[in-house]
């Protein structure tokens, strides 16, 4: 099907009030569109165009529309493993920089506020033809440049042959479904039973903004590695053959375990507490928000907070931070976090498990990233570095990402977890099922 300009035009016009969101979808999906004109209409938002990008920055803020409405991500440089892994990593740096802006760059927090729900134009099926075949285009095409990590599970696993695949999960969203209440995100006992059998077949790590102590008591399992606060806080086992060999501090968990933990803002702990207090404080009269204290951040809620209320809700964020100059504002999905100022995210912990897990300066490792969130994408970015790193954005609808390869949602998640499971156990056993005449590869790929 081809999408004439003017078509376009005409359904971006009527849905111009969520024309952010349709402008970082049709970006993501036609990057030949870029800063063109379309039927008389520039593709860039009035909104986004009141405020100057600023300078990229580790601590500086990302919450401007300009960096959520991006072109699509170019291609990352093809590099062996080892030279990403022989530089050494960046930890702290604390630098200052003040949360407080001027009233146009505070627009583009609500604006990212509401890119972060899902694009409104993929909900129009009713009784516009148009915004449908938009819709189709749209996602066939997106689909084209994020294929399903099912359907390419070959491609997947055809240069792991004596290589050692090492699994990194985010957890909402992935190993679980994203749900109104945040303290009721549990995993089913399937998904559970999926990532221990993963566990035992390869190195597994879950990666998450949640504390490490919460994603714990949720996943369950001793076998993995924790790291929680988007990689500020990570733990795992220290007696393991191939356990941590960098930097920690050993110590046991409350079930009595030898760990080693790795927590690069420990520094931060005393003023992540007073913010997290304040932010309790002065958003509780926000009927459906809500304050969540994991340890290295603090992350506030909104998905249950009536759109009316977001621009309250971000002013009072923005009016507790402008006294913490050392902390910086992002965003996820409906949620706004406050992080410590530093160069550190969920793509440097994945980094500093690869070298505490002893592969180090080695490219004999496919380091494979799943997750749904836009602080994934850093993971997706250091995964893609690596020669043969695959790297997985979980989402049923279209948006920008620098993944290579999709799921539909966590039932899909566990599904190619469960593949991997039985390729490696299909490579432990081949010789006796050969022997046997019960090989059947297809079996194991599908």
């Amino acid at each position: 099907m081809v999408l004439k300009v003017s078509e376009v035009s005409g359904i971006l016009d009527r849905y111009h009030g969520d024309f952010e969101s349709a402008e970082g979808l049709l970006r993501a999906s036609f990057p030949s569109f870029g800063e063109s004109l379309v039927g008389g209409m520039t593709l860039r938002s009035k909104r986004s165009a009141v405020c100057a990008e600023s300078p990229t920055s580790s601590c500086g803020s990302t919450l401007s529309l300009s960096s959520i409405l991006s072109t699509s991500p170019a291609k990352a440089s093809v590099v062996s493993a080892s030279s990403v892994s022989s530089k050494p990593i960046p930890i702290v740096a604390q630098k200052k920089h003040s949360t407080y802006v001027e009233k146009g760059q505070f627009h583009t927090w609500i604006g990212a506020m509401r890119a972060q729900s899902p694009p409104h134009i993929l909900s129009l099926h009713s009784d516009t033809p148009d915004a449908f075949d938009l819709e189709t285009a749209v996602h066939k095409s997106w689909l084209e440049r994020h294929p399903s990590a099912l359907s390419s599970f070959h491609k997947v696993i055809k240069n792991a042959h004596k290589k050692q695949i090492v699994v990194f999960l985010d957890y909402d969203g992935t190993l679980s479904p994203i749900v109104e209440d945040p303290e009721r995100a549990f995993m089913s006992t399937e998904m559970r039973a999926t990532v221990k059998d993963l566990a035992s077949c390869f190195p597994t790590a879950v990666i998450s903004g949640r504390s490490r102590s919460k994603v714990f008591d949720f996943v369950q399992l001793t076998e993995l590695y924790y790291a929680g606060s988007h990689g500020m806080d990570i733990m795992g086992p220290a007696k393991s053959s191939d356990g941590f060999r960098v930097k920690g501090t050993k110590s046991r968990d409350k079930r009595g375990n030898d760990v080693v933990k790795f927590q690069p803002a420990s520094e931060y702990l005393p003023v992540i507490n007073k913010v997290c207090n304040a932010l309790i404080e002065s958003t509780k009269s926000i009927k459906g928000a809500s304050v969540e204290h994991n340890k290295f951040c603090v992350t506030v809620h909104f998905r249950r907070v009536n759109e009316e209320y977001w621009e309250v809700l971000a002013e009072r964020v923005q009016n507790v931070l402008k006294d913490y100059p050392t902390l910086t504002l992002t965003h996820g999905r409906k949620v706004l976090e406050v992080r410590p100022c530093i160069s550190w995210d969920k793509g440097k912990a994945v980094e500093f498990l690869l070298k505490s897990l002893g592969y180090k300066d080695t490219g004999d490792v496919i380091p494979l990233y799943i997750g749904d969130d836009k602080t994934d994408e850093d993971a997706f970015k250091m995964v893609n570095r690596a020669k043969h790193g695959c790297s997985i954005l979980v989402s049923s609808v279209p948006k920008p990402s620098d993944a290579k390869l999709s799921l539909q949602d966590p039932s899909e998640v566990m599904e190619f977890l469960r593949r991997l499971v039985r390729w490696k156990k299909w490579g432990l056993e081949s010789r006796n099922s050969i022997q046997m005449g019960v090989y059947d590869f297809k079996y194991y790929l599908s």
